[in-house]
């Protein structure tokens, strides 16, 4: 196998161990390229359809591109949508700054959905190549019941060994995507014809590398507009992938903070 069907049939291994031992689940889906791999992943692990909900965080400051995205993929794709409003920022814990505070929304609406869904297990698309504190993490991830995460006391996942022998009440983030790469993702969208939000092709000059909300999200000088032309700007670039999310432009500790509160 090349390395594209290893990285697809691990993380088809763990939506499959995900469902079969954790009793409720829902799988984030921020309709950005990585989310849009999981979606895709879950439906050859599950034979075409989900069996859990997917569950957009919605701040209500979504691009339009990703309004329409969403509009039109749950029906064509099958999902059973969870998109409520999240929390209004003014509830926000306003010792962050402003940014970060933004970003914050998500974690409580996070936090709400867990509680009234009843959910034991949380899917997200996260990769460790993204950011530092994302590299702590572990495939299968425990929760402290109020949706908090001690990033300094994880467990070890030796030869993908994933440790499910939590009690009932342990709250999971489950992390199929953990492994791969930018790069990878963007192989995977073009090997499986993986539709994607249009913004992050380049028009003008310009193009969204990494997908968030308006006001806190910028794009890139790019010239890519094409799939193959971006993963060979990537082959090149030095810049961090979330370079145009101004939330990782906060203080130092702003991001881990709120990793530990419980963003994705």
């Amino acid at each position: 196998m090349n390395n594209l069907d290893s990285l697809e049939a691990e993380s088809i291994h763990i939506l499959r161990e995900a469902h079969s031992q954790i009793s409720s689940l829902a799988m984030l889906w921020s309709l950005g390229k990585d989310s849009n791999v999981m979606v895709w992943l879950a439906k050859k692990a599950f034979l075409g359809r989900l069996p859990f909900p997917v569950m957009h965080l919605d701040t209500g400051k979504e691009f339009p591109e990703t309004y329409a995205f969403r509009k039109r993929y749950v029906p064509e794709w099958g999902l059973d949508l969870i998109a409520d409003a999240c929390p209004p920022i003014e509830e926000m814990d306003q010792s962050l700054p402003p940014n970060s505070r933004f970003a914050a929304r998500k974690t409580a609406g996070l936090k709400e959905a867990v509680v009234k869904y009843k959910l034991r297990g949380v899917i997200a698309g996260i990769r460790r190549d993204e950011q530092s504190t994302r590299a702590k993490e572990r495939v299968f991830s425990p929760r402290r019941e109020d949706g908090k995460w001690d990033f300094r006391d994880q467990p070890p996942e030796f030869w993908d060994q994933y440790n499910l022998d939590y009690d009932k009440e342990t709250h999971i983030r489950i992390h199929p995507l953990l492994h791969w790469t930018e790069v990878d993702i963007w192989r995977y969208i073009q090997r499986e014809d993986i539709p994607v939000v249009p913004l992050y092709f380049a028009r003008n000059g310009k193009r969204y590398r990494s997908l968030g909300e308006i006001g806190i999200t910028r794009p890139i000088d790019s010239q890519a507009t094409s799939i193959p032309e971006i993963i060979e700007e990537l082959e090149t670039t030095r810049s961090a992938e979330r370079a145009g999310r101004a939330m990782d432009h906060d203080s130092e500790d702003a991001f881990e903070r709120l990793r530990s509160e419980g963003y994705m």
